[in-house]
């Protein structure tokens, strides 16, 4: 759960730092005391758009830290992306530039990774939710959310997109089958010209290596062949004189040791210079003198030219060009393969249809048990013989299903059920709309909500009902709710009042939490307005004390 909230300098609140409670808290105040400012501050820290105009004026920053129980879901989340703690930490930094930093236990993070991680903490019903309700979309997202189908809805878009996807290829695949027939042959003719040449990865250095060597095997055998008889023949030979000189310093050495390293040097050379005799002797031997070999090394490297021209690459990369050549032709014969083509479509069909009517099982199912629920709790909001029902309508195939969704409500006995949009005023719109939350909350996972001022639109003994389902909720769930209802706010296990004050011709925000008489004290202010009397006062006390009960 939210543990504490930590704001500095974040449009008119200067500084403050709530400490939350498990169970129901209510947040209440003057309009235009800055009551939703505390549900904008906790969004950024949960990855919310942040800009410029959040700063307080005159001050260089905004500065919000919100500190959190870590639930299982979230530990793994964390343990996923490395990230230690012992408790966690979100805090958002915007500047007077508009410019943002975000963070998790102090690590550098992204918008990305905040809202992934808020949503396995927090889920925050805003104060206009209900106007989303006339949208099909909202209505659709709503079914799907209650029955736990989000995965379902994806995996169904994936499968439409795939299926149109492989339609599409079809088609152009048909649209385009003569001209597409021509590029298709021009590309087996090359690639069969180059399976016929079979060029080799690295064939080319070494025929250029071969051929150089055939073409100058006579003067590589004369070359060899002269520097041998240098190194070793009959007369003024590199090793006749190396010899000479061992044995002339031999026969010093009994007279000065120090000649003996020199001795030991000319050996060395002696024996080197006789190896390399030996080395060039093989050499010579083995050097071909092949003219049918340079032929073919010569007639190989114009079949090379002669294909690095048609082509016009590098002989080099003949090879490489043959490999892709071939995986093209194998790709667009497939792509070209209008039976092939065909199958796979109808295969894709066929996954996208499984994936809908297995989806418009489960809607049903959903559907029923939402209708239940929200007509059930529609009898305790003052709409009592009204009905709402959620009406699923067969459409044609589509990214979202086999299936529209449309909510709709009778307000009271006797009448038909008609669509939300036309029938529902606004004061019973806010009223489905908090039954929507509050059902749906009740499967939520998250361990803390947030309503804020959904309530609006309603009052009398249905506020009371509201703040009873509220405080219900709050015995699975810390709730945190901003209202203007006393009702409401009586049934909270704890309060803080937020109030708007000028000092230094500055308009500034203060919250606070309220003892037992402070509450009586701002819940009759709630209730009587401006001038509160003694009577407000004992009605606030009774409102309270019915609601502890």
């Amino acid at each position: 759960m939210l543990r504490t909230l930590h704001i500095l300098d974040f449009v008119i609140v200067d500084q403050a730092e709530i400490a939350f409670e498990p169970g129901f808290t209510v947040f209440s105040g003057e309009t235009g005391a800055g009551k939703s400012i505390l549900i904008d501050a906790l969004s950024l820290t949960l990855g919310g758009r942040g800009d410029a105009s959040l700063v307080r004026e005159g001050a260089a920053r905004a500065d919000i830290s919100a500190v959190f129980d870590t639930p299982p879901a979230a530990a793994r989340w964390l343990a996923e992306q490395a990230i230690e703690g012992t408790e966690l930490i979100l805090r958002r930094v915007i500047d007077a530039q508009g410019r943002g930093k975000a963070y998790i236990n102090g690590l550098p993070a992204t918008l990305t990774q905040l809202r992934d991680l808020g949503a396995l903490l927090i889920d925050i019903h805003g104060q206009h939710a209900h106007q989303s309700l006339l949208a099909s979309a909202s209505q659709r997202d709503i079914l799907d959310t209650q029955g736990g189908h989000g995965q379902d809805a994806l995996a169904l878009q994936a499968a439409w997109d795939a299926w149109r996807a492989a339609l599409a290829t079809l088609e152009s695949a048909r649209r385009d089958a003569a001209g597409q027939a021509a590029a298709l042959e021009k590309l087996q003719d090359d690639v069969a010209f180059l399976d016929a040449l079979a060029p080799d990865p690295d064939e080319w250095p070494t025929l250029c290596a071969r051929q150089s060597r055939l073409a100058h095997a006579q003067a590589l055998l004369a070359g060899a062949s002269q520097a041998a008889e240098a190194l070793d023949g009959e007369s003024g030979s590199a090793s006749q004189a190396l010899q000479a000189a061992l044995q002339a310093l031999q026969a010093l050495v009994r007279h000065d040791p120090r000649l003996e390293e020199h001795c030991q040097a000319l050996e060395s050379a002696r024996i080197l210079c006789a190896e390399t005799v030996s080395g060039l002797n093989a050499y010579a031997d083995r050097l071909e003198l092949d003219p049918d070999a340079l032929a073919q090394a010569d007639a190989r490297m114009s079949e090379m030219f002669a294909a690095a021209r048609r082509f016009q690459v590098e002989p080099e990369t003949l090879a490489e060009l043959h490999r892709q050549l071939a995986a093209q032709l194998r790709h667009s014969a497939a792509q070209h393969d209008i039976d092939a083509l065909a199958q796979a479509c109808a295969q894709a069909e066929a996954r996208y249809q499984a994936a809908a009517q297995a989806l418009s099982a489960r809607r049903q199912t959903t559907a029923r048990r939402l209708s239940e629920q929200v007509t059930a709790a529609m009898q305790t909001l003052s709409m009592e013989g009204g009905t709402f029902q959620v009406q699923l309508a067969a459409c044609k195939p589509g990214a979202h299903g086999l299936e529209t969704v449309e909510f709709l409500v009778a307000g009271h006995a006797g009448v038909p059920a008609r669509p939300l949009s036309k029938v529902a005023s606004g004061g019973e719109l806010a009223r489905i709309s908090l039954a929507l939350s509050v059902i749906a909350s009740q499967a939520a996972r998250v361990p803390t909500l947030i309503f804020d001022e959904v309530d609006s639109g309603i009052g009398g003994g249905v506020a009371e009902v509201v703040g009873h389902l509220l405080a219900q909720l709050g015995q699975r769930h810390q709730v945190l709710c901003v209202t203007h209802l006393p009702q409401v706010a009586s049934c909270a296990g704890h309060h803080f009042q937020v109030s708007k004050k000028t000092r230094a011709h500055k308009t500034l925000s203060s919250i606070q939490a309220l003892d037992a008489d402070a509450r009586v004290q701002e819940i009759a202010r709630m209730l009587g307005g401006l001038k509160i009397t003694d009577a407000t006062r004992d009605h606030a006390r009774e409102m309270l004390r019915l609601s502890s009960r």
